[in-house]
């Protein structure tokens, strides 16, 4: 499928108060919908993105009254901008939690999140395409498109602040299961390795640990079985750094089985005979807190889990 190539004008738009406090690059993701992210950061890099007539940095936070220059942008994301229907309709069931501020979706494996170049449409578009009645709808984090498991969405922007207040203040429990390649006895073992984005390995972008410019990350692993050479654990995060678990895993000398980027697939291909379907990673587990309230959800690992290693 081809790109749309249509382009907008650029445009000055006024933050209102729901909008005070969130970063300048996930509101440009929620204002240039449809246009990857690494376009966004580029944007932002190249100084074309202005608050109040300034360059913007990623990490600038909005204040209610900013006047923010949008540029002009081409739409990138295939026709219509949507996700195609058949996994618009593997959607339509994934939400597994639903209330009057909030939606926690199942994602699948396979989907990105947002659009991006060659991807059509993300999660969040074909989201707002079945329930048209959220048009505020927002992702409060991310999973990485092969990952499978328990999304946290804002139905509006107040509550999308307040969540985000609760991931800054890492008031958010996010727990993963995980199959690493190898026998690791663990039994635990907390990871504390800063990580870098956008380093440049031949001709793609991947995320290394650096003590110098990374930022603080922190993975706490658990096992929980092991079988054929694998071990399945439980991976507890109080940080959401791009690919943190599987560059943690990996430090570790335990990549996660099925990781294209940072595993070993010789040494997966000897050990199962094949390469695996998919990153055996899956966030199983979401607990936060609104308002006065407590909200758990779980979402047992596919079945695959149980055939590699059991133990659950």
């Amino acid at each position: 499928m081809g790109t749309s190539g249509s382009r907008s004008r650029a445009r000055t738009v006024e933050a209102g108060a729901g909008d005070a406090g969130q970063r300048i690059d996930n509101y440009l993701m929620r204002m240039l919908r449809g246009v990857p992210r690494g376009h966004v950061y580029r944007l932002l890099r190249r100084g074309e993105v202005r608050i109040n007539g300034g360059r913007a940095r990623p990490h600038r936070r909005l204040n209610a009254g900013d006047q923010v220059r949008l540029p002009p942008v081409a739409d990138e994301r295939h026709a219509e901008g949507r996700l195609p229907p058949h996994l618009i309709e593997r959607l339509r069931g994934a939400v597994v939690y639903e209330d009057e501020r909030v939606l926690v979706v199942d994602k699948p494996a396979g989907i990105a999140v947002h659009a991006g170049s060659g991807l059509g449409g993300g999660l969040i578009d074909g989201l707002r395409e079945l329930r048209p009645d959220l048009p505020d709808l927002s992702l409060v984090h991310r999973l990485d498109r092969e990952t499978s498991g328990l999304l946290l969405l804002a139905r509006d922007r107040h509550t999308l602040k307040e969540l985000q207040d609760g991931m800054r203040a890492r008031a958010i429990e996010k727990v993963y299961q995980a199959v690493l390649l190898g026998d690791w006895t663990g039994p635990v073992r907390t990871v504390e390795a800063p990580l870098r984005r956008d380093v440049r390995r031949g001709n793609e972008r991947v995320v290394r640990v650096d003590a110098v410019a990374g930022q603080s990350a922190s993975s706490r692993f658990r096992r929980l079985a092991a079988a054929r050479g694998l071990t399945r654990v439980e991976v507890t995060i109080t940080t959401g750094r791009t690919h943190q678990i599987r560059v943690h895993a990996a430090y570790m000398g335990h990549p996660i089985v099925g990781d294209t980027k940072y595993g070993q697939r010789r040494a997966e291909r000897e050990r199962l005979g094949r390469q695996p379907e998919r990153l055996m990673l899956h966030a199983t587990r979401l607990r936060f807190v609104l308002g006065d309230e407590e909200i758990a959800v779980e979402s047992p690992p596919p079945a695959l889990f149980d055939t590699l290693v059991g133990g659950s």
